[in-house]
């Protein structure tokens, strides 16, 4: 039961699932959780996330006071003139519009042009490029297109009942490709050069405004959120300020960190995000992540557990074999079309034991390079937080702690997207952002860095010769 009585909801509305937490507005106690799966792909009709959201909806929401909505980042919601979907969302991981971003990088003169106008070069993964790309194959949809919304965005309209215009946040808009943080504003010609005329976007909302009342859900007065991207779901769960540096290993892996000045880097390994605050989050986000361990574990016909056990009983380094894990193709380096690949095999290094430590090893050599890059762009690196599902494995924590120069934190499993929206549906209610001390998540792991140079070294060898 609530201390204060005044209970917030935080969605998470994310690739695999739609993830409720009702917390306690004051102390951010737990009150209950529940989830609900949603279609596998890479292009997804959008009443699918309102089908699941609605689903739980019953069990969970309806003595809340407040509520907001965390989603995964750039997908194509595109709504003509009448507000009806004009065609199933191309999602993040959807990198058919990889060629689109190569065009849209050129069009504008390089990538440094676009670092400077919105602070991130796109790639396959933005919304612009996906406007792009159904321009070029799917003219009269594009034509249709009246406008365009993120999948958070989509989601909060629908909780206020389809009533005003539909709203989103400084955070996801900032993974669009036409809203810069820079200037916090819109960039109507980005558009127009992506998709070749003007669409109407959603109303850029304040960090704590409130957007609307929901409908459907129980009370008649409980307040929407602005909600945000995920990532910054996770920054303000976490509390990320300057010097802390996020590795969420998820479906995707991304490195973001804290920082009070916005970046712009023109080689496009990060991207200039904004956060939910008012701060900016510049993030690298790689495409293959926690999949590259439960993949290897089902190669290895072993659970999870026992997978852990193999690669502790490895050394680092895992005798000289090296995983490059690009099973997905890649987006930070953008590498859309290649493939994961092993090397340095000899007949003595092939073990399961080695083959498990160097997935871990190769999930977490794109990281360490993007947290370099991170250093490169500005940001402090005075700590390492692992989170996401593959972070409450035991081999994890002590892998990374060779693979990264600053001490590592695992904090406690969480639903940290959905976390940090509750958070915000609470500083909405209260008008102030909350300090929560939850004593529902336990202790964090520490892990003090025992840096191997050659095992990062061994990484760069192995993909310098792929590409270079």
């Amino acid at each position: 039961m609530s201390l204060s009585g005044k209970l917030v909801a935080g969605i998470d509305s994310s690739t695999q699932s739609v993830k409720v937490v009702v917390r306690d507005a004051e102390t951010g106690e737990l009150v209950r959780e529940a989830r609900a799966p949603h279609p596998e792909g890479t292009e997804v009709n959008p009443h699918a996330w309102w089908e699941a959201f609605n689903s739980i909806v019953p069990q969970v929401l309806e003595d809340v006071s407040a509520i907001s909505i965390a989603g995964q980042q750039h997908g194509m919601v595109a709504l003509d003139s009448q507000q009806e979907v004009v065609r199933d969302a191309l999602l993040w991981n959807d990198t058919r519009s990889a060629q689109a971003a190569e065009d849209l990088i050129q069009d504008l003169g390089g990538p440094s042009a676009w670092s400077q106008a919105v602070g991130s070069v796109p790639v396959a993964a933005f919304t612009v490029s996906k406007l792009r790309w159904m321009a070029q194959h799917e003219p009269e949809n594009a034509e249709r297109t009246h406008s365009v919304v993120l999948p958070h965005d989509y989601l909060t309209w629908l909780l206020a009942g389809k009533s005003g215009e539909p709203t989103t946040d400084r955070g996801d808009a900032s993974g669009t490709g036409y809203w810069s943080p820079l200037t916090g504003a819109y960039r109507q010609d980005l558009v127009e050069l992506a998709i070749g005329h003007e669409l109407a976007l959603p109303r850029v909302a304040g960090p704590s405004e409130s957007v609307g009342t929901a409908i459907g859900i129980g009370r008649e007065d409980v307040m929407i959120g602005p909600g945000t991207g995920d990532n910054m779901g996770a920054a303000l769960a976490l509390g990320v300020k300057p010097g802390d540096v996020v590795v969420s290993l998820g479906t995707s892996g991304t490195a973001f960190a804290g920082s009070s000045t916005p970046t712009h880097d023109p080689s496009g390994f990060v991207a200039g995000f904004a956060d939910a605050t008012g701060n900016f989050l510049p993030l690298v986000c790689t495409l293959n992540a926690a999949r590259i361990l439960t993949a290897t574990a089902a190669m290895l016909n072993v659970d999870f557990d026992e997978f852990a056990k193999l690669a502790l009983s490895a050394v680092p380094g895992s005798g000289g074999l090296t995983f490059i894990p690009y099973l997905d193709g890649e987006r930070t380096p953008n590498l859309p079309d290649a493939r994961g690949s092993l090397h340095g095999m000899t007949r003595e290094n092939m073990t399961p034991e080695n083959m498990a430590r160097s997935a871990i090893e190769g999930m977490f050599g794109g990281l360490a390079d993007a947290v370099d890059a991170l250093t490169r762009a500005g940001a402090a690196v005075n700590r390492v937080l692992l989170i996401g599902g593959a972070a409450a494995n035991p081999a994890v924590g002590q892998v990374a702690a060779t693979m990264f120069k600053a001490p590592i934190e695992v904090p406690p499993a969480g639903e940290y997207v959905a976390d940090g929206a509750a958070r915000q549906a609470a500083w909405v209610l209260l008008g102030e952002l909350p300090t929560w001390n939850k004593g529902d998540t336990g202790e964090s792991q520490h892990f003090d860095p025992v840096f191997d140079e050659s095992i990062r070294a061994n990484f760069r060898g192995a993909w310098d010769r792929l590409y270079f």
